[in-house]
């Protein structure tokens, strides 16, 4: 006892204060920005970007686990011989493998790189909620594959294994490894553009086109009523991932005011290649997915419904429409996330969806 209090007589606080990110100033919220901030990261209020705060409100209300899914009859249905066609079981075994390795990319750019280079208190609470969500979806693909009895060394090592699962991979990891570094710091343009390219990447192509041909496909099996628990997990996850985006645009949108020199016409070149890019390369996954049509649509549809998509991405961050006049095949799909008012689809349907209770399909 006597050590331990002759070490305490002797710590230095100022040393860990100085260890402490910005001064020891009360923040006020002028000084509060996306990147690059100096003022304390440890203050959380006062506000400035009141919306990411809500967000993190609604996330947690929207909270719900895997378990809570029964999945007796998607068994059942797995175990049937005529339960499911051949291309339909391509579909599901596909998806769970590329959405098991999806989340923990986007998990692992979270949590090695983005929390620690955006430096606003409450985004940052956002984004430890969207970690957290990240794991869970990633035990709700597990949860599935066990469920099932798939053969989980197939499934997850799809990554690897399967060309239009690891391109999608690959090209979402070649925005995370530099920044990734943990030496690597922002406070230049050229590392600014390299930290904005990958929120880019991530938000607006992984989380906001990556996603979609797989969401469509399983959510669709749930409209006729096969892999229910499945589909109904997948919407969850679709509620969970529309929230990510939307943050992750706001981001990208505010960064872009307090940093305008950023978004020059090569920038904006670049953003506007990433998103064509993406939709090349989840067009691609649509094909290898459904080699024929199933489920009430076929991969030429899917390219349509992606070039919509693809539009959608490029309006919010300030970019122009790359496939005018392409319009939604998939109505339905509207009435599960309205793509014209991602903005306001939780505040109409939190109350819903906060008791994590089972989901009806039309």
């Amino acid at each position: 006892m006597a050590r331990a209090k002759a070490a305490l007589n002797d710590l230095d606080i100022q040393e860990g204060l100085d260890d402490l990110e910005g001064t020891s100033a009360r923040v006020r919220v002028d000084e509060k920005r996306m990147i690059n901030a100096r003022a304390d990261l440890n203050q959380l209020v006062p506000f400035k970007y009141d919306w990411a705060w809500q967000k993190y409100l609604d996330g947690c209300a929207n909270h719900w686990m895997p378990q809570e899914v029964n999945m007796n009859a998607d068994i059942a249905l797995w175990k049937s011989q005529d339960g499911l066609s051949e291309d339909e079981r391509r579909i599901v075994k596909r998806n769970l493998g590329f959405f098991s390795t999806a989340d923990s990319l986007v998990a692992n750019n979270l949590v090695l790189a983005v929390y620690r280079l955006i430096t606003n208190p409450e985004c940052r609470q956002y984004i430890l909620r969207q970690a957290f969500e990240e794991a869970i979806h990633t035990h709700a693909y597990q949860y599935c594959i066990e469920s099932l009895g798939m053969d989980e060394g197939e499934i997850f090592n799809m990554y690897h294994e399967i060309p239009s699962v690891a391109k999608k991979a690959s090209w979402g990891l070649k925005y995370t490894r530099s920044i990734s570094d943990p030496t690597f710091q922002t406070g230049t343009p050229e590392t600014d553009r390299q930290f904005l390219k990958n929120l880019i990447a991530y938000y607006c192509v992984l989380e906001g086109i990556f996603f979609y041909c797989g969401f469509t496909q399983i959510l669709s099996m749930g409209r006729r009523n096969k892999m229910t628990g499945t589909a109904e997990q997948f919407q969850y996850i679709l509620r969970d991932e529309s929230m990510h985006l939307n943050f992750g645009i706001d981001m990208i949108n505010q960064i872009k005011i307090e940093n305008p020199h950023l978004w020059d016409a090569d920038m904006k070149d670049e953003a506007t290649q990433m998103i064509l890019q993406g939709t090349q390369l989840e067009i691609e996954y649509a094909r290898d997915t459904m080699p024929r049509g199933v489920l009430g649509m076929n991969a030429a549809m899917m390219e349509d419904y992606l070039k919509f998509i693809a539009n959608r991405r490029l309006t919010q961050i300030g970019l122009k429409e790359e496939y005018p006049g392409t319009t939604n095949p998939f109505p339905w799909m509207s009435e599960i996330m309205d793509l014209k008012k991602e903005k306001n689809f939780f505040e109409t349907r939190v109350i819903e969806y906060q008791t994590g209770g089972a989901l009806s399909w039309d």
